[in-house]
């Protein structure tokens, strides 16, 4: 079953939360701090992981919060 993903991308509107593979965003903030709110929030609900990325696409940060496959040791 494939994993539940949201996340954070850069777009022409402002920073938005997508869900993994989809073509629309969710919501559309003017901030890149706003949309990681909304984006953990859904994550929770959802057990989802979220992603965040920077301006140039990349990964920045990746966080679980659902069934985490590879939890940490400790």
């Amino acid at each position: 079953m494939p994993r539940k993903t949201q996340h954070v991308v850069r777009t022409p509107g402002g920073w938005s939360v997508k869900k993994g593979g989809a073509k629309r965003a969710s919501r559309t903030f003017s901030t890149q701090k706003e949309a990681i709110s909304y984006g953990k929030d859904l994550s929770r609900k959802q057990g989802a992981e979220l992603y965040i990325h920077r301006r140039d696409g990349m990964i920045r940060e990746k966080n679980s919060y659902g069934k985490d496959p590879h939890p940490p040791r400790g």
